[in-house]
């Protein structure tokens, strides 16, 4: 009777033959990683690149192949970079300018956001419409009248010549992503605390600011970039080699016949763009989850 039963509960041959069932290829995932890492060659590549050719000669660079490695490393075009122009003050002009055109974008455009989304008031739609048509307004139409204006009040060569038009234009993008932050933030809360005798004031220092530290990281990162890296109105408002920023300083390295100092002018830029790459590593983190959710969901 036992050996009846252990034959009759002990598992076949088949059975105990049979494989695991194969896992589904996939495709899709694999697509996917290829072309994210061709995405991420194409990006890094021209940083790599640019760093690698800062450490060249001039001679190598000139004579061999500008894409090839440096046959000899040497940091001379560091030296020679501020040697020849005013890099440092041109950074310092640049910081000055990025700062305070941020401050000016981030501060109006959650006052302006919160008195169009929150607050509400007749006829608030149209003026966020109307907010939003900057959006599509070209720089180059406001470079003569301003250009005009400034000239009649004397802030022409002056820090506040840049940052007035570059905060300007910044100012509607920067109202329509904190509009679009504060209008997943429940209403409730804001019942709650008028019930509770809070101000406008006293509800936007409270709720509305802190709840809004993610999208106020993202508005500052993605204008700093294009602050940092202004030219025309730079190179139309300011007149004298003192307030200078660095797209303008770059010019420096330009020789006599139109002879340009590649190395130094590529170690320069290598020193230029340091700071914003320190900045955006420091605050990716913060900036990924307020492009995921921050400036979206609330």
């Amino acid at each position: 009777m036992t050996l009846t039963a252990s034959r009759t509960t002990s598992p076949t041959a088949p059975e105990r033959r049979q494989k695991p069932p194969r896992k589904p290829l996939n495709l899709q995932g694999k697509i996917t990683g290829i072309i994210v890492t061709l995405i991420v060659i194409v990006q890094v590549y021209p940083l790599a690149w640019l760093f690698i050719t800062s450490l060249r000669t001039e001679k190598d660079f000139a004579g061999g192949n500008p894409f090839a490695l440096p046959t000899t490393v040497t940091f001379d075009n560091y030296a020679r970079a501020f040697a020849t122009g005013n890099l440092g003050l041109n950074i310092l002009n640049s910081f000055i300018v990025t700062v305070g055109s941020i401050v000016v974008i981030v501060f109006l455009g959650m006052m302006g956001a919160y008195a169009l989304q929150v607050l509400g008031f007749r006829f608030s739609k149209l003026v966020r419409a109307l907010f939003l048509i900057g959006i599509i307004v070209p720089v180059q139409v406001a470079l003569v009248p301003l250009f005009v204006d400034y000239a009649a009040v004397n802030l022409l060569d002056t820090y506040q010549s840049i940052i007035i038009p570059l905060a300007g234009f910044a100012l509607p993008t920067s109202i329509y992503l904190f509009s679009s932050f504060y209008e997943y933030i429940p209403g409730e809360i804001y019942e709650a605390a008028s019930l509770d005798g809070a101000g406008p004031y006293r509800i936007f220092a409270q709720i509305t600011l802190p709840l809004s530290v993610n999208t106020m990281v993202t508005v500052a990162m993605v204008n700093s970039i294009f602050i940092w890296n202004d030219f025309i109105f730079a190179n139309t408002f300011v007149l004298t080699d003192d307030l200078k920023t660095i797209p303008l300083g770059l010019q420096n390295y330009i020789g006599a016949m139109g002879k340009i100092d590649w190395t130094a002018t590529f170690a320069a830029v290598c020193v230029s763009i340091t700071p914003l790459l320190l900045v955006f590593l420091v605050l990716n983190k913060a900036m990924t989850y307020s492009l995921a959710s921050g400036a979206t969901k609330g």
